[in-house]
C-alpha cells in the first residue's frame, strides 16, 4: 500500500502513556478475537469462547458483554519496536477512509461525522466499558470511537497468518464500517430486533451486520484504488487472506476442533471474502445490503 507521505488524520487519540489500571465502568464491552488468557483473569472473554470463540473484527453492540468484575488487572505493555511507524500508518489509513466516506455521504446529500481512533497499550476504558488488548480492535458506538492496540498487528501476522499492511488497513476499514452503520442507524435497528429473537436468529443478524462492515471496507478499498491509486500488487490478496483467517468456521475449528453454525456472529471465511470483494468490485454502498441478500 502506497501510504507514505500522505495526509494523516487528526482524529487519532493516543492513550499509550495512560495507566492501564482502574475499575470497570458501568458500560459494556466486546472482545473480538481469541483471548490469550494472559493474567488468568479473562473470565468474561471465556464466555465468548464457549458461545462463539471467534469474535475478532468489528463490534455488534447488541452482544457486548456486561462488565462484572470489581477491578481491572495490571496489563503489561508490549508495544512493538515499530510502533511509531505503525501509528503513522494507522493515521494515514484513517484519513483515507475519511476521504471516501465524506465523498459518499456528500453524494447522498448528508454530512459525514468522522470517528476518533484511540491507540492504546495493554488496556483501555471506553464508553462501552473496560477492555484489554487481548480482546482485539473494536468500535464502540457509545462514544463513536475505534480502539486499537498496535500489538494486534503482530498477532494478525503471527497467530492468524495474515501479514501485510493492507491486511492491517482492512482491519481499520472494517471498524470504520461499524461507524458507518451507527451513523446510518443500522446498528440501532439490529439491536432492537435482536431483543425479540432467539439466540440463533439474533446471531444471524449479527453475521449480517459484520458482513456488511466487510463490504463497506471493500467499498473504501475501491476508492483508495480507483480514486487515489494507493493499492499495490498483492494488497487485495492480503485483505482477502485476513478475511479468510478470521471466519467463524475457521476460528472455531482451530479453537475447539468443531464448528457450530448457530453460534456464528461474524460469518464464515467464504462469506467474509465474498462481501469484501463485492464492496471492492462495485464501489457501491447499495450492494452491501446483507439484510436483503437472498444468500450470504
Amino acid at each position: 500500500m502506497k501510504w507514505r507521505g500522505r495526509r494523516q488524520s487528526g482524529n487519532i487519540e493516543d492513550r499509550r502513556q495512560q495507566t492501564t489500571s482502574g475499575g470497570f465502568g458501568g458500560g459494556r464491552r466486546l472482545p473480538i478475537r481469541l483471548p490469550r488468557g494472559r493474567g488468568g483473569r479473562l473470565g468474561l472473554v471465556g464466555v465468548l469462547v464457549i458461545v462463539g470463540i471467534s469474535l475478532f473484527l468489528g463490534v455488534d453492540p447488541t452482544v457486548l458483554l456486561q462488565g462484572g468484575m470489581q477491578s481491572a488487572p495490571q496489563v503489561e505493555s508490549r508495544q512493538p519496536p515499530q510502533a511509531d511507524k505503525l501509528s503513522q500508518f494507522v493515521a494515514v489509513v484513517l484519513a483515507d477512509t475519511e476521504e471516501t466516506w465524506h465523498h459518499l455521504f456528500a453524494k447522498a446529500n448528508t454530512q459525514y461525522e468522522e470517528p476518533k481512533l484511540v491507540i492504546f497499550s495493554g488496556a483501555v476504558q471506553s464508553a462501552c466499558g473496560y477492555a484489554q488488548s487481548a480482546m482485539g480492535p473494536f468500535y464502540c458506538p457509545g462514544d463513536r470511537k475505534v480502539y486499537l492496540d498496535l500489538t494486534f498487528f503482530q498477532d494478525l501476522k503471527n497467530r492468524f497468518g495474515a501479514p501485510g499492511d493492507f491486511a492491517q488497513a482492512y482491519v481499520i476499514a472494517h471498524e470504520v464500517g461499524h461507524h458507518i452503520q451507527t451513523l446510518l442507524g443500522i446498528s440501532q435497528r439490529v439491536s432492537q430486533q435482536r431483543h425479540k429473537l432467539s439466540e440463533a436468529k439474533g446471531n444471524k443478524l449479527s453475521v449480517m451486520l459484520e458482513l456488511q462492515a466487510d463490504c463497506f471496507a471493500g467499498v473504501w478499498a475501491y476508492y483508495a484504488d480507483n480514486a487515489r491509486q494507493l493499492l499495490e500488487a498483492g494488497d487485495i490478496d492480503e485483505a482477502l487472506n485476513a478475511a479468510t483467517a478470521i471466519g467463524d468456521d475457521r476460528l472455531q475449528q482451530q479453537g475447539t476442533g468443531s464448528v457450530v453454525p448457530d453460534s456464528f456472529t461474524h460469518g464464515t471465511s467464504k462469506q467474509r471474502v465474498r462481501w469484501f470483494k463485492k464492496g471492492f468490485e462495485t464501489g457501491n454502498v447499495d450492494e452491501c445490503n446483507t439484510f436483503a441478500a437472498a444468500t450470504l
